[in-house]
């Protein structure tokens, strides 16, 4: 196959943040490539710490943001979607594609390469026919567009594959729609990520579309018995026709942790047999491609080989306490004040917690859940700390120990109290115009069913409490 020699411009991946995104970036730097990481979020980016990656900000939805950000750029990555922004991620889907399609022009970009959907015949999913769009649009500007279009990617952190590990590891009985029987060509995740690398390279696959599948048609169902299979346990799947699509979300809602507007776009689109024709893009990019069995078992090596790049919420091992059986995406629960003392002042008094069993407020509330804890067993009421005013990366306080930790920014706790999952404890000071925020936020990777039904209860006393301490901080701070 023909590539395209070095070019000396620098490869953009615009969406970084997410999941093909933050796997891509450092794929492209093994391969070589000079990459500038862009998200809405520059602090996200520059929590994965890649080393030889420019981060930067922009918004496809502000123009204004992204000339900069496209400077030198010679391949540029398309990834945004915004499946998160609820019933309107369509209409803002064509309006971010129309903006950067332009600045891509304005900035002589060489090539855009989008990735895309696997488009049924006669799609009703708002999801699937959203992401065709957003090609159409790519396509209507000056910049040649390659783009890739894939169905289920088996890798950790993909919505499909945990959505399934999740009923795997949770539900031995599982009562579920009907779509379970849809089929589709599901690609292991590190040979989407060369298809795309590939791609990039090849004069002859500008302006032209390709499918990518891996080499086999499975159903959901299918798919989660080979899972199951290798994980070493026995599922037994019973589907019930009554559950419509809207009730499939509110149901995997319940029983799994993928976010509510993922998950519903997701079975949105499960509803159709999603089939590909990878014959062109196995021409112009032969590479060896994982079966089934194969992409599950490197999926689940990769996560527990810390082979992930991704920030910690979004599934990092260590804070699931190694336990591949904990929900990949975590549900989260914030508290937040503003103050206008300076971050020095704030971070002070954020690091003397737990200090004499002083958790800033409701001390009583949690003297009963530290009491719970060392009646189970757990650390709670067993360990000081090193220092009452100071925190170090490894110090214990109480049941909770210091991970990772920016003075003046974050700290960020793991929770080691016996409980059905594993828990983090963040603490963050937000610049914000004239003043800064002092935020408090759990994130729960629950244990399946168990790991739900003790979340869900605790929300309302979450939300009480870390608003409380938040504004406690402050006062003393103050």
């Amino acid at each position: 196959m023909n590539i395209d020699p070095a070019h000396n411009g620098v490869t953009l991946v615009f969406g970084a943040s997410g999941y093909i995104g933050s796997n891509l970036v450092p794929f492209l730097v093994k391969h070589g490539d000079r990459v500038r990481a862009v998200s809405r979020n520059l602090a996200v980016l520059e929590g994965r710490e890649w080393r030889g990656v420019e981060c930067a900000a922009a918004d496809a939805l502000e123009p204004n943001t992204l000339d900069s950000v496209l400077q030198n750029v010679h391949t540029a990555y398309y990834l945004v979607h915004s499946m998160a922004a609820g019933a309107s991620f369509g209409d803002l889907d064509l309006q971010a594609a129309a903006n950067f399609r332009d600045a891509a022009a304005r900035a002589q970009v060489q090539r855009i390469v989008y990735l895309g959907g696997l488009i049924p015949e006669n799609p009703e999913s708002v999801h699937l026919q959203s992401r065709y769009e957003t090609g159409e649009v790519l396509r209507e500007g000056s910049v040649a567009v390659t783009e890739v279009r894939a169905g289920m990617i088996i890798g950790p952190g993909s919505a499909a594959f945990e959505v399934m590990r999740d009923l795997v590891n949770n539900l031995p009985v599982m009562v579920t729609p009907k779509w379970v029987f849809s089929l589709s060509p599901p690609i292991a995740l590190p040979d989407l990520l060369a298809y795309l690398v590939a791609v990039a390279n090849l004069p002859v696959a500008a302006g032209k579309i390709y499918d990518a599948a891996g080499p086999e048609v499975l159903t959901y169902a299918e798919i989660m018995r080979r899972l199951a299979k290798i994980l070493d346990r026995k599922i037994w799947i019973i589907p019930v026709p009554v559950l419509t699509p809207k009730l499939s979300s509110y149901w995997l809602r319940l029983i799994t942790t993928v976010p509510v507007n993922i998950a519903r776009a997701l079975v949105d689109g499960l509803k159709h047999d999603v089939l590909a024709d990878d014959t062109a893009l196995r021409a112009v990019a032969p590479i060896p491609l994982r079966g089934i069995d194969e992409s599950i078992v490197d999926a689940l090596a990769a996560e527990t080989n810390h082979d992930i790049p991704a920030h910690w919420v979004e599934g990092s091992i260590a804070c699931r306490n190694f336990e591949p059986r904990y929900s990949y995406y975590a549900k989260q629960a914030s508290g937040s004040c503003h103050s206008t003392s300076s971050p020095a002042a704030l971070w002070r008094e954020i690091c003397r917690i737990g200090n004499g069993g002083d958790f800033f407020a409701l001390n009583t509330l949690w003297w009963i859940r530290r009491a719970g804890d060392w009646i189970l067993g757990g650390p709670s009421l067993r360990r000081k700390r090193r220092d009452p005013d100071s925190l170090r990366i490894g110090d214990v306080v109480d049941a909770w120990r210091v991970i990772a930790m920016q003075p003046e920014r974050k700290l960020t706790l793991l929770l080691e109290m016996k409980m059905p999952g594993a828990g983090v404890l963040e603490f963050e000071v937000i610049p914000d115009q004239d003043s800064f925020e002092v935020r408090a936020t759990a994130y729960f990777h629950p244990a399946g069913i168990w790991g739900l039904l003790y979340w869900y209860p605790l929300v309302p006393f979450h939300l009480w409490i870390f608003k409380a301490m938040t504004r406690e901080i402050v006062r003393r701070a103050k």
